[in-house]
């Protein structure tokens, strides 16, 4: 706790008028310095920051105290504290299986993705032009997933297996036309999938049963059905039988399948599949403790315009060639709102460029003796069981062996397993599972067949199990592939180290990302991920634990849990937390189900009404009807804030049904509303509960806070506020805070006990979500302290308003608060471009690209516009870079608007300008060369060059294409 003793003043917090710990990191991860923002608070007119808070932040408010966390460590400090928590988990070796699987990541794309900035600080690929790196590299994800499904499309990755099962139970409900409502899930699918497919079943109003598909006789209607491939026991069925069946009841299948095992098994497209999910880890993904890895959907072409998340397809550019974009529905949240067929607006994506990698390094015949090593050690173990005189639950396998154990002790066979540091799976008292993967070697055969000897010696070898030789064409694999897979020439030429390097490195130099420049946009909070937050990630102690491991050896990770979780509830002045939504989305959906949940525990399930602002993020609506809610839109008025009388009448006529209002703070529109607490206490008294959108949370942080302003909820964005990197779209987190009243409700797990008795079951197929990278989370707030990171938030607001300031002249700030300033972000308004020079929104974002930068979030939340938000993170002469890059393009505009320059032939709406454009061909521009490439001076000491020209994307969903063209169209 921090402890109210005068401290020294560092020369950051003279500016700040406060008394804070000096902290060397604080330093670091805020960008400006003393003296910059001596001059920026000089151009606002202010003395010092706290003024200039005081004016912006609404006084009721305010927080009155410091935040009561521990003090501020280096960042050498803060990694020795963590790396002794870390040392109190104990690295078993683990053969749980349950989709989650040991595995090598190749050091190559170890060292190169996961730990390369170019890669992880990237942001979503909604400007492609900048993004043709991580795009193709999607493109080949999505590839590899269609060869290895038999299917013929697929999207750029989801969350997780179980979070993918129950899109796909979503999905097939909507385009079902039997009527049906009930969904059938085979009892061999892995626990937590089932789980989580109970749990998003139940708002819908879809039954589940939950049976054996063998003897399931199709007498009740289903419009679909999922099934498990190769069973969670590990047993391999030939589902074609079933197929036809639920075929014949116009019902769709979903086929949930480990990819590895389709290297050498028959694909579910081949026999019947409607859709498959599964999880890609295996591929190179560590186990993480339970994330992030990249779950993958692939479906039917006829389902293209239903598939959730995201699809890569591949479109032109200006000049004729091939490109990269996000395909048909990316941001349906936005169009359709309410009416979208999912909440999923992000991806896994640096996981998924990964797996593809993973792929892309191997090829078909690397992967093919990776799975073929496996299975045959499977077959070898399994032969040594039998020899033992255990019996297996099948002949047929893979990897995964179900071992009855007969009269024999389960006690006296764990101590052995404990003994040597090995995790098996426990089915029930008399059976046990073993899983196999790619780390597995002869010793760990030998160790056991040696526990399951139970203090007796061995009456074989290893040698002698194996002779005859297994073969992968053996009885125990039932329904071998015979289609080939992975033939396209880029998972044919980079099998070797240095030309994978290569490629990897040519991938990196495609992509802006904040390696580069300041990516400023609005609502993603893309600030610093400190390579002292991500240093750890990668320890052995976080990386390699399974998410089923025993609690007794993840007591680090409990620690670590604990920590974060009572520092968020400081921090957002909430009594719990759940860690386990593995991404804003999942956030805002558990959030509803909790509201929803404690409704029902007070016998007023009938509250379904969910009131939403007509400026809410897309995912809002989105994610009120997967809860079951019914959306009621609320009108802002024009200051951009809610419209307190709209309000009160929707929430009087609705007072009865009345379910939740959800709001984000500060605004989407980029201010402080002053009504806040009047807009909570309107809900709260018409028996409404008030869930807050937590995406602005880092203008909050340390000045005011949810629970105290009057929220019942909140998801946290742990990808924005607390520094997790957006990794190119993903990974993120999305726990939520609650007020006490709510806590018995929280996320449960069937695997791992933990929520009440009135939890709302699973949401995420892993406990605690993507557990690995909370550390970069508990990092941050270690090294930054209580003091730090309320400075934070300070110099946010600070560079929010000195960029609001600077560009007002020449692009008017759409909203302003009470005091005429915004919160940490602000709408510029360019809609009036259009009429005077025929300028739309687009073609100030490319032409940005021209000046080295990543465009602001555009025509959101209102179309037209541009929404920038620098975060704290970057310097005064980045914003300044930026601002004069955003002056020099208006001044291009007058340009148009004079007629000094052509209306349809200039800078703006031929951007961005390729090298080779510049240089190929004929010059037909009445501009020159040297104004469309080098139009600041910055550019001519370091040059990004966008790898295509401007992309048509209506060309590219007219004739759709999600997978990879051949190498020469390239």
């Amino acid at each position: 706790m921090v402890l109210n003793v005068p401290r020294p003043k560092s020369n950051h917090q003279q500016m700040l008028g406060e008394k804070i710990q000096i902290s060397s990191f604080r330093e670091r991860h805020i960008g400006p310095s003393p003296n910059d923002i001596q001059q920026m608070l000089e151009v606002l007119g202010y003395t010092t920051v706290d003024k200039l808070i005081d004016q912006a932040v609404p006084q009721a408010i305010r927080l009155s105290r410091p935040l009561e966390l521990p003090e501020a460590q280096s960042e050498y400090a803060a990694l020795t504290k963590l790396k002794e928590i870390a040392s109190k988990n104990q690295v078993f070796r683990s053969f749980i299986g349950m989709g989650y699987y040991d595995c090598i990541t190749p050091p190559v794309i170890a060292r190169n993705i996961l730990e390369n900035p170019g890669w992880y600080t990237a942001y979503t690929p909604y400007q492609p032009e900048i993004a043709q790196g991580r795009l193709e590299a999607l493109l080949n994800f999505q590839t590899m997933i269609i060869d290895l499904t038999g299917l013929e499309i697929a999207n750029a990755s989801l969350l997780d297996e179980a979070t993918a099962a129950a899109e796909a139970m979503s999905m097939s409900y909507g385009v079902c036309k039997n009527k049906a409502n009930t969904y059938f899930v085979s009892r061999e699918c892995h626990p937590q999938t089932i789980d989580v497919l109970k749990t998003r079943a139940k708002p819908l109003g879809i039954d589940i049963i939950v049976g054996d598909h063998q003897t399931f006789d199709f007498s009740q209607a289903i419009f679909g059905a999922v099934l498990q491939y190769p069973a969670s026991d590990g047993t391999i069925y030939d589902y074609r039988a079933f197929v036809e069946k639920a075929h014949a009841e116009g019902a769709l299948v979903t086929v949930a399948a480990d990819p590895l095992s389709l290297t050498l098994l028959t694909p579910p497209g081949e026999f019947g599949a409607d859709i498959a999910v599964g999880s890609t880890q295996r591929f190179g993904i560590p186990l993480g403790y339970g994330g992030p890895h990249a779950a993958y959907f692939a479906t039917k072409e006829e389902y293209k315009r239903q598939v959730p998340g995201r699809i890569v397809g591949v479109s032109k550019d200006a000049q004729g060639k091939p490109a990269l974009r996000l395909a048909l529905q990316t941001r349906e949240q936005h169009i359709r709102r309410e009416k979208a067929t999912s909440n999923i607006c992000t991806a896994q994506v640096l996981l998924a460029v990964m797996a593809s990698m993973y792929a892309v390094y191997h090829g078909s015949t690397g992967l093919k003796r990776i799975a073929e090593n496996i299975h045959q050690m499977t077959v070898i173990l399994a032969e040594g069981f039998k020899r033992l005189g255990y019996s297996i639950a099948s002949e047929h396998f893979f990897d995964t062996l179900g071992v009855d154990l007969g009269k024999r002790s389960l006690d006296k066979l764990l101590q052995a397993c404990e003994a040597r540091k090995i995790n098996i799976r426990i089915f029930n008292a008399t059976t046990v599972g073993i899983s196999l993967d790619e780390t597995t070697t002869e010793k760990d055969l030998i160790d056991l067949l040696e526990i399951f000897a139970l203090g007796d010696e061995l009456p074989f070898t290893l040698e002698e199990l194996s002779s005859p030789p297994a073969s992968p064409a053996s009885p125990a694999l039932l329904f071998p592939r015979t289609t080939s897979y992975l033939t396209h020439p880029v998972f044919n030429r980079y099998h070797s180290e240095t030309e994978l390097l290569r490629y990897l490195h040519k991938l990196e130099t495609k992509d802006l990302s904040l390696t580069t420049s300041m990516i400023p946009l609005g609502s993603c909070t893309m600030k610093l991920n400190a390579t002292s937050e991500m240093v750890p990630v990668t320890w052995a102690e976080f990386r390699k634990i399974h998410p089923f491991a025993p609690l007794s050896q993840t007591r680090g990770y409990q620690i670590l849990f604990q920590q974060l979780e009572e520092w968020l509830a400081e921090i957002t002045g909430f009594a719990g937390i759940s860690l386990q939504p593995n991404a804003g989305s999942q956030g805002e959906y558990t959030g509803l189900l909790v509201i929803r949940q404690y409704h029902k525990s007070r016998s007023e399930a009938h509250r379904n009404v969910c009131l939403i602002p007509t400026s809410a993020h897309g995912t809002n609506p989105a994610s009120a009807v997967m809860c079951g809610m019914k959306v009621v839109a609320v009108a802002c008025d024009s200051e951009g804030n809610v419209d307190l009388d709209d309000l009160k009448a929707k929430a009087q006529k609705h007072s009865k049904e009345l379910a939740a209002l959800m709001v984000t703070y500060p605004s989407t529109h980029g201010v402080f509303e002053e009504q806040i607490q009047e807009i909570c206490a309107v809900v709260h008294a018409h028996g409404g509960q008030v869930y807050m959108d937590g995406a602005n949370m880092n203008a909050q942080v340390g000045l005011c806070r949810p629970g105290d302003i009057g929220a019942d909820v909140c998801h946290l964005n742990l990808h924005k506020t607390f520094c997790i990197p957006h990794g190119g779209g993903g990974p993120g987190m999305g726990p939520i805070g609650v007020a006490s009243h709510l806590v018995p409700f929280l996320p449960g797990h069937a695997v791992v006990q933990m929520g009440g008795e009135q939890n709302i079951g699973a949401i995420a197929a892993a406990p605690w979500g993507s557990a690995s990278i909370l550390v970069i989370s508990w990092m941050y707030i270690a090294m930054m302290g209580a003091d730090g990171l309320t400075e934070a938030t300070k110099v946010a607001i600070l560079n929010a308003n000195y960029i609001a300031k600077r560009l007002e002249p020449y692009y008017p700030v759409l909203y302003k608060g009470k005091n005429g300033l915004v919160a940490h972000e602000c709408i510029l308004d360019l809609r009036s471009l259009k009429k005077s020079a025929s300028i739309e929104i687009d073609d100030v974002a490319k032409r940005l690209m021209d000046y080295g930068f990543h465009a602001p979030t555009v025509s959101w939340p209102v179309a037209g516009t541009i929404m920038v938000e620098p975060t704290e993170s970057e310097s005064k002469e980045e914003l300044d870079r930026f601002c004069d890059a955003m002056i020099a393009i208006r001044q291009e505009i007058a340009e148009i608007e004079s007629g000094k320059m052509d209306a349809e032939n200039n800078v703006l709406k031929n951007a961005p300008h390729t090298a080779e454009s510049l240089i190929v061909g004929e010059w037909n521009h009445p501009y020159s060369r040297e104004q469309a490439a080098y139009p600041a001076p910055w550019t001519r000491e370091h040059k990004f060059w966008p790898s295509v020209g401007r992309i048509d994307s209506a060309y590219g969903d007219r004739n759709f294409v999600c997978s990879c063209l051949p190498m020469d169209a390239y």
